[in-house]
């Protein structure tokens, strides 16, 4: 019986190797790139859908734990240490081989941190202050709680825009490419275009895998309670405190983990990808799939990023993401696809 959870996983998989074959044949590879950039967005999306839909707590800071995987990455990487390469620690890190010796296009020779270095210190990072904020501002409930994440990301904006090491206005160019393992590199190289399409997606199907699992474990069940009564839950010895902001960690997590991939993937970060705007895009996608629903979240992530990477919604885009959450939050709270709502969308087509 538990194997039939991971039915969809197979199926998604199924799927995308179609879409893969179907670019291939229709000579549309292209959309892989947009593809790819919007697996990493869904990653950031079905992380807060465990915030919001099992801890029950609404997070307005996403984008800022994504800027922080990123641009982490983004400076570790680039910042060139030649100078500091006898001293006895980075000679120590050079003997092991996480420095990488790199040749500039105009003959200088550079030397930097792994992209495994700057990942793992990213995610650790991340969930420190996740943790640091977590503690004092999960107290919080309601639009409070809401206005404190807000602020939490108007501050990683504000100072990855202000400051010099991460590029001011300009942001942060020339990352290199993420050697994950040998023949897969994440990168912007045309080359790898399909590789880079698996290993995106690959991630997802990892996420999915382990949020599935966390769900329907004694945590998943906690959190159930938490979200459906937290005086209740708490009142049955649920530790609520502890498990929301482990939940708020973990979103963050993965949030700086697809932060740190996609900086990668595109050669670069800039301050618009830590906006508030940026936050509420990732809100809608949840409130459009459904709080407590990963594949709902997932479905809709995927489709929502990939029709506003290809510029469909053009200069009107952060609007569009709006508008769908101000709908949706009017006229289906519980995103579009529970039954309720999709009895409710079946109505309406009837013109009942």
């Amino acid at each position: 019986m538990k194997l039939k959870r991971y039915y969809p996983i197979v199926l998604l998989a199924g799927v995308l190797v179609l879409i893969q074959l179907l670019t291939l044949i229709t000579g549309t590879a292209y959309y892989l790139t947009q593809l790819t950039m919007a697996a990493y967005y869904v990653v950031v999306a079905v992380g807060l859908s465990m915030v919001m839909g099992y801890a029950g707590q609404i997070s307005l800071g996403q984008a800022g734990f994504f800027a922080i995987g990123g641009y982490t990455t983004a400076v570790l990487t680039t910042i060139d240490l030649t100078k500091q390469i006898n001293r006895p620690f980075f000679a120590f890190l050079d003997n092991i081989g996480l420095l990488v010796h790199k040749v500039t296009l105009y003959g200088d020779a550079i030397v930097h941190l792994t992209p495994w270095i700057s990942f793992i210190l990213a995610l650790i990072l991340a969930g420190i202050i996740a943790y640091a904020i977590g503690v004092p501002v999960l107290r919080l409930k309601g639009h409070y709680l809401g206005m404190a994440t807000m602020g939490f990301g108007i501050i990683i904006y504000r100072i990855v825009l202000g400051t010099h090491i991460f590029g001011e206005a300009d942001g942060i160019s020339n990352v290199p490419a993420f050697p994950i393992l040998p023949g897969i590199t994440i990168g912007g190289d045309f080359s790898i275009r399909v590789i880079n399409y698996y290993a995106a997606w690959f991630f997802v199907i990892l996420a999915m895998v382990l949020l599935l699992n966390l769900i329907n474990s004694r945590t998943g069940r906690a959190l159930r309670s938490l979200h459906s009564g937290e005086d209740a839950a708490d009142a049955m010895g649920v530790n609520t405190a502890q498990y929301k902001v482990k939940v708020f960690v973990i979103g963050a997590v993965f949030a700086a983990a697809a932060g740190v991939f996609i900086t990668h993937y595109n050669g670069g970060i800039g301050p618009s990808e830590s906006s508030v705007a940026k936050s509420v895009r990732y809100l809608a996608i949840v409130a459009v799939g459904g709080m407590a629903n990963l594949w709902g979240v997932l479905i809709m992530g995927l489709v929502l990023n990939f029709l506003s990477l290809r510029g469909l919604f053009g200069v009107y885009d952060d609007a569009v993401f709006g508008i769908i959450l101000v709908v949706i939050m009017m006229f289906f709270p519980d995103g579009l696809f529970q039954p309720s709502s999709l009895n409710r969308i079946k109505r309406i087509l009837r013109g009942k």
